[in-house]
Formats: C-alpha cells, structure tokens, sequence
C-alpha cells in the first residue's frame, strides 16, 4: 500500500512538472499565449492559455518542442518571493496577477524556475531536473475550451490535455481505454444512428427525439408502465410547469430555485417550468381523502422535467436541460415502509436482470451531518428517515455503502450505482423516504381509530431518466441495442431489381408480426448494402436473391456474424417474434 502511495505521489509530481515543460513550449512558440493553470489529473495533465490558436495539427510540433526542452537537463528551481515581486514578474501575465491578487496577505508564494528563462507560479513538488524526465511516457491528447476558473462568467481559455504515465504500457492502456470511451460515447452513437439532435436554435441542452430515438424511448416507457401497473401503479399525467407557490410550498423554491428555469410572469401568477414531479403528486393525493384502507397508494408517471443545468455541465442526454423521468411516488402508511421498499428493490433488480446489468452498488445517500442548513425538516424525522433505509438495506442482504452529504434535501435516499462500459459511475435508480412532504402539503389519512394522521413518501425512480438510461445502453452495447429494443429489428437486402418484389412481400410479412423492419432496394452491390446494415446495426440482415424467392425462404445473418443460414420464413418469424418478447440480449 505504501508503494502505490509512493508511486502514485512519484507520478503525481512528474505530471506536474511536465505541464510546465508543456507551459514553457507553448510560450517559446506563441510567444503572445497568456499562462493561465496547468495541474496534474488522474490521466496526466492539462495547461489552459489565452490568446493561443492551435488545433491536433499542431500536436507534433509541440511534443517534439517539449522534448527538446526535456533534453536541455534543466533545473526546476523554487524561488520564494513578496506579494509585490510577484506582481513584477508577472505583469504581462493577467491570470497569473489574478492569482496572486487572491492570495491572503502573508501567504508564501513561491515561483518555480524551469531553466533561467521561464518560471511559473507554483507551489510544487517538482523534479530537481528535466533529465528526470526523459523516460516519462507522454503524448498529446486534445484541445478544446474551458472557462477561466471554471466560471461561465469568465473567458473561455484554450485547455490543452496531454497524457503522461511513469510506466509505458499504463500509457498504452490508458490510450486504449479512452479510444474504446469515444467510440462508446452516446453522442455519437446517437448521431450515427439517427437516435437523437441538438439544433443551437432550439438550444442548449434541449435533445430532439429522431423517429428511430422515439421508438427506443416508447419501447423503454411500455416497458416499465406495463411493470408498475402489473405491481398495482396508477398512472397518471400532470403539466410540465407549475405555480411558484407551489414549489414554495414544497420547499424547492427555497433549496432549488438556482437549478430552475427562471420564473414566468402571466396574469398576476408566476409560473416556472417543473425541475421535479412530487409537488403535482402530492396535489393528486390531496385531492381525495384516504382511508388506511386505501394505502399505499403507488402513483408513477413518465414526465417531462427541466432544470437549468450550467452549459458547462451539459452532455448530450446524459446530463441535458429537458427529460423525462420513470417516476413515482407511493404514499403509505409508516408500518407499511419496509415492504414498499423491498418491493421497489426487488422491481429494480428485475429490471437489471432483464438488462444484463452486474457491476453496480447500492449507495444510502445520507445529509451532511455538519452542514444540516441545505436540508429542511428536524432531526429527529432525519434520523429516523436514515435509520429505516439503513434497516432495510441490512435485512435485505444487499452489499451498500453510505455516502454523507448525498441525500436529497427533504430525505435520504438508495441510490443504486451502476459502473458504465466507459468507466463512468451513474445513478440510474433511487429510492428516498420522505417525511417532509406530507408535513409542508399537510397530507392526511384516516387511521383504523378514525383520527387523520400524515403517511409517508417513497419517491421512487426505476428507468431514471429515459433519457440517461438510453445514453447508457448505447454506451454499454456500443450501440448494438436488444432486438426488443432495436428500432429497425429486421433489414432486407435484395441481390438484384429482380428481386424486389418478393423483398417487399417479405417485408409485408414481417409489419403483420409486429416486427420492425426496413427495405433496401436500392441499386447498389449486395456487399455495400450488408455493409450499411452492418454500420446500421441491425439485428437481423435478410438477404434475399433469386434461390431464397424461388424457395420462400430467407438467408438471415445475425448481428456479430458473417455466417449466413437459410429458414422458412415462418421459422424465422417464429423465431424474432420468440426473441422480442424473452427480451433477449
């Protein structure tokens, strides 16, 4: 353990001293780049700069310049020196006089010297010499934009990102991952295969739905309703926007208001778009008046929800400023708490069978115990909140850790954490318990001795949001999507014009079995359209010439193969249909 700590802290401080290799190549060839910040990160290291221009082109010209320097065995020198000292070194480096400028009076500044000619502010460690740097394994990784200090108030600076390990092959392999991250990544899965866009017109962070996106969404939301209803959900539909009173009254418009869409004033009444559905489902269960006999009473809907995310933060239908959430809310009675949340974690892992799920964890997601001002309610409903989750993770068997400050602001919750192909760690599911809630919409029931008391809410979501849970599948099977799933399930391939006819009546079948299916007839060689198929990712390829119409057969090549193999076209019917509804994966 002691050795990875050393190596990782080794690491650590080759990375940094190499962003300053990097800082001091950029400066001997633009000259006029301003030096902003160049730290270490877990993958190597990145420097920020104004007024520099450069693109991949340029990456060459810089890594040989960066290894030029590393050849000169220059000193790294630590210089200590005065707040006003600082200010004259730095005067033509406006991010640098920034930083010093925040500095409390008194507080050690250090300048760090890489040779005689070039010096950064730093506080270190680094290497006594670039000769150390010689067998550190680095390469160029890419460039794009970032806000000075991260605020979107500030100017965007040019970040350029280079990888740096002590060991070859982890650069290798780090390589490797992040090429198998990109062409995993959802956006351009979902460009490729016409799932979803954005238009800069519509704006930012607000996805648009392609035919084929919207089928893998209404086969995802069928899918689920038909789940929850079997499991006795009522369903119902509310409006994508609400009274500010309302959210007032919820206690959102106290804790959440900055991650709302800003408030819209008609008729005297200002109205905000929804960033959450509990307000309107509590509203729904107020409007009658329950008996103990009624609960629970388990309401769920597939809503439209916006939240004003910082553009900075935005990623495609991962992270976005409008979905849609699986959600629900079951109102209980306290002595029927553990049983509606088994029943929500057993449905959730019903779900991740059915989905091939395996490398996830469940997470009790619990307030900040030193920070209770972000939260409303008393402690005591707090601990009593946490103390029934953390029971019944313990009863049932699953493995959990807790996490402080990770609760929602009204109660705690489960999260369950699941590890995407490309290393990112997502809430898809959760499960909080609310006390607050029915305190502020002052909810009631009759109790068995006729006297009206508050029940409980379990805010529950199983999908998620429909929207990340679909970036998530496209990144977890690169795309190659469930055939239930699929939005083209079947594609048809004819060898020549001759065949077209039976192609068409092929496809005629198919529509009347419910499978999802496409034709291509166009004049092109049987290898490029298979090809398109294949870059498609079609599930089923039926590739049919003048044997398979004289026959009434089908030659089918199934996803991942190169082998073809012929069946009645009833066999083969039979054979999908029995496919789509195992949801076979």
């Amino acid at each position: 353990m002691e050795k990875d700590i050393e190596f990782n802290e080794k690491q650590h401080m080759y990375r940094h001293s190499m962003s300053h290799v990097l800082a001091k190549a950029i400066k001997e060839l633009y000259p006029d780049a301003k030096l902003a910040i160049g730290p270490a990160i877990d993958n190597g290291f990145y420097y920020d700069f104004d007024n520099l221009t450069v693109s991949a082109e340029d990456f060459p010209r810089i890594e040989e310049k960066m290894k030029e320097i590393i050849a000169r065995n220059q000193d790294f020198k630590c210089v200590e020196v005065s707040k006003d000292k600082a200010h004259e070194l730095f005067k033509a480096e406006p991010y640098k006089l920034q930083l010093i400028d925040r500095l409390e009076d008194g507080e050690k500044i250090t300048v760090y010297y890489t040779g005689d000619d070039f010096y950064d502010l730093c506080r270190g460690p680094h290497v006594e010499n670039t000769k150390f740097l010689r067998g550190f394994s680095f390469k160029m990784n890419r460039v794009n934009g970032a806000y000075w200090l991260g605020s979107e108030k500030n100017k965007m600076l040019t970040r350029i990102y280079v990888y740096g390990f002590l060991n070859k092959d982890d650069l290798k392999e780090c390589i490797r991952r992040e090429e198998e991250a990109r062409e995993r990544d959802h956006r351009k899965l979902g460009k490729e295969l016409g799932i979803f866009m954005f238009s800069e017109l519509v704006g930012k962070g607000l996805p648009m739905w392609l035919p084929k996106g919207y089928i893998v969404r209404r086969e995802l939301s069928d899918y689920i309703i038909n789940k929850e209803i079997a499991l006795g959900y009522q369903h119902v539909m509310t409006p994508s926007l609400g009274n500010v009173n309302l959210y007032k009254t919820s206690g959102h418009w106290e804790h959440y208001k900055d991650d709302m869409f800003p408030a819209m004033e008609l008729d005297d009444e200002a109205y905000v778009l929804r960033p959450m559905n509990c307000p309107h489902h509590m509203m729904i269960y107020k409007n009658f008046m329950h008996s103990y006999r009624d609960l629970p009473l388990r309401l769920a809907e597939i809503a439209n929800d916006f939240r004003y995310e910082a553009s900075g933060a935005l990623c495609g239908i991962e992270r976005s400023r409008a979905f849609t959430q699986n959600d629900s809310h079951i109102f209980c009675r306290p002595d029927q708490i553990k049983e509606e949340v088994e029943g929500v974690i057993k449905l959730i892992l019903d779900v991740y069978k059915d989905f091939g799920f395996r490398n996830y964890k469940f997470r009790l997601s619990l307030r900040d115990k030193n920070n209770t001002e972000k939260y409303f309610g008393n402690d005591d409903l707090w601990v009593k909140s946490e103390n029934a989750l953390r029971e019944i993770l313990k009863n049932s068997g699953a493995e959990y850790y807790e996490a402080e400050g990770e609760a929602a602001f009204y109660g705690p919750k489960i999260d369950v954490q699941v590890e995407s192909a490309i290393g990112h760690d997502i809430t898809l599911s959760t499960v909080q318990l609310d006390y607050q809630l029915p305190e502020r919409f002052e909810l009631e029931y009759v109790d068995e001795k006729g006297e009206r008391v508050r029940p409980v809410v379990i805010h529950r979501a199983i999908l998620g949001s429909l929207d990340r849970f679909v970036a998530f599948i496209l990144e977890e099977t690169k795309g190659n999507l469930p055939v239930w799933l699929s939005p083209v399930q079947a594609k048809i391939i004819t060898v020549s014009e001759h065949n077209d006819l039976y192609a068409k009546s092929v496809e005629t079948a198919l529509k009347e079995n419910g499978i999802r299916v496409e034709c291509d007839l166009e004049n092109e060689s049987v290898g490029k359209k298979i090809r398109s198929a294949v870059l498609e990712k079609s599930p089923y390829i039926l590739v049919l010439g003048d044997k398979e119409m004289a026959d009434g057969t089908v030659a089918v090549r199934k996803r991942g193969s190169k082998d073809t193999t012929t069946h009645t076209l009833q066999d083969f019917i039979t054979e999908l249909k029995l496919a789509i509804s195992n949801k076979t994966l």
